[in-house]
């Protein structure tokens, strides 16, 4: 069966090659016709491990194309979701998969309720990879994916083609305690990385903040029925700091490049969870604030 991927970005192009490269059908799905020809004169996605780049000519097309989708993984920003999700909803089959791969919480709701036919499935992802160019990727990190249903143990068939491509990945009957843990781990790290203007490891300089942070948003995640996702939360957040610290985070990036941020998914779903809970986060809500201030203060969205 052919994957269609959406969404050229770090993630999308990363399982978009692999895929390829395993030798299973793939086709990309570009927003508009330009950027179609841009993907055509560029011959393909160039995949760069170990400094070594290599080119697939992946087949693109536009959302406009007449083939039906049958597999769809959707890898564009979470703001973005809802719509791309929305303009293949014509091409879409009656038993459609669509493998949700946005950071933070809200826009998965925001698809399946776009697309109600749709068999959603919901994925969260620690693999390293980011853009050097234009259809260029970088495989900056090993990581793992986790892929599921709530509530549903039985995994599909169609994720050997996953261990096929060397994607190292797990099916979890309790995804959303990973998407929560995931959500977390990003408001504890990348607001914080911008407005100090540091790489990841900088925040060692900031460990009452960073503390202060992890303490909310474990009170949180425990108020949400979500205690897995909170245990060891702020060992945790150390540890991807010392790991990660030459890296600078995917919402530094976006705020050096000018792009819009995934704030109103990662600390303002935070923030409107906690305020549903009635729950008490001055720290978390504060550096919403501040980081809102900051994007305003650059021209960018604060939501």
């Amino acid at each position: 069966m052919t994957w269609h991927i959406l969404g050229a970005g770090s993630l999308g192009s990363l399982w978009a090659t692999r895929l390829a490269r395993a030798g299973l059908p793939v086709r990309l799905i570009l927003r508009d016709a330009p950027r179609l020809a841009a993907y055509h004169a560029a011959g393909g996605l160039s995949l760069v491990e170990n400094g070594q780049a290599r080119r697939y000519p992946i087949p693109g097309e536009t959302a406009a194309a007449g083939a039906p989708v049958q597999r769809l993984l959707l890898a564009c920003k979470a703001y973005d979701a809802e719509e791309a999700a929305a303009t293949l909803a014509p091409r879409l089959s009656p038993d459609a998969e669509i493998i949700l791969l946005q950071n933070g919480l809200g826009s998965q709701d925001a698809v399946a309720a776009r697309l109600p036919r749709a068999r959603c499935i919901l994925a969260s992802s620690t693999e390293g990879a980011f853009r050097d160019g234009d259809f260029r990727v970088v495989f900056a990190g090993q990581g793992h994916t986790w892929l599921g249903i709530e509530g549903q143990a039985q995994a599909p068939a169609w994720l050997g083609e996953l261990e096929q491509a060397g994607i190292a990945h797990t099916w979890s009957a309790e995804i959303l305690a990973k998407l929560w843990r995931k959500l977390a781990l990003n408001c504890a790290i990348n607001p914080l990385t911008v407005l100090h203007d540091c790489r990841n490891g900088g925040l060692a300089a900031w460990p009452d903040e960073v503390a202060a942070l992890c303490q909310e948003l474990a009170t949180l995640l425990r108020a949400c029925g979500q205690a897995s996702a909170a245990e060891g939360l702020h060992a945790e957040v150390q540890r991807v700091i010392a790991a990660t610290a030459a890296n600078y985070s995917s919402m530094y990036q976006d705020v050096a490049a000018g792009r819009r941020t995934e704030i109103a998914y990662l600390l303002g779903h935070a923030c409107q969870a906690a305020a549903r809970q009635q729950l008490a986060v001055p720290h978390l809500q504060a550096l919403q604030q501040r980081l809102s201030a900051h994007l305003a203060a650059r021209g960018l969205p604060v939501t």
